[in-house]
């Protein structure tokens, strides 16, 4: 509960219980006040645990190698494919879960195009990758897709 001294009609911090004057700024709840230290305090604490929490993430993401494996439980053949894409995938990661201050480095964005005749397991490849990283995936018919003002649908339909 918000504290106020009965002589000076004073706010104070419900959690450090400093006055409004002994800090910057006094923010009020319903009940309670915070002070911009505690509020720094808060952020500090909440940073590390996700800093944290982060870092474990990262110990869990697969190797290429794990990958690969997993791979090849399902697809035969296609090894240069297969550690082509175990390494891609794995650096992809790496990336978005990389818990370093955007500001100081720049990542480099990377896509991997399948090219091969029908039948050539290029979808089953990405299915599986999307299997075992758990991530949603989806097939979409681009036969019909046109240029922008032409006859035919446009390509921010597969978006739709």
């Amino acid at each position: 509960m918000a504290k106020k001294s009965s002589t000076t009609g004073n706010y104070r911090c419900s959690f450090c219980a400093k006055s409004q004057e002994e800090v910057k700024k006094l923010i009020a709840g319903p009940t309670v006040y915070i002070c911009d230290e505690c509020i720094e305090l808060c952020n500090e604490i909440m940073v590390e645990e996700w800093t944290q929490e982060k870092s474990e993430d990262f110990k869990h993401l697969l190797k290429p190698k794990e990958i690969f494996k997993h791979l090849d439980q399902y697809i035969i053949d296609q090894e240069r494919s297969k550690k082509i894409l175990s390494v891609a995938v794995h650096n992809h990661f790496k990336r978005v879960d990389s818990s370093i201050d955007l500001e100081d480095v720049e990542l480099q964005k990377s896509n991997v195009l399948l090219i091969g005749p029908t039948g050539s397991g290029k979808t089953l490849m990405a299915q599986t990758l999307a299997r075992i990283l758990d991530v949603p995936f989806t097939i979409v018919d681009a036969t019909t897709l046109t240029e922008a003002g032409y006859v035919g649908e446009d390509v921010e339909n597969i978006i739709l």
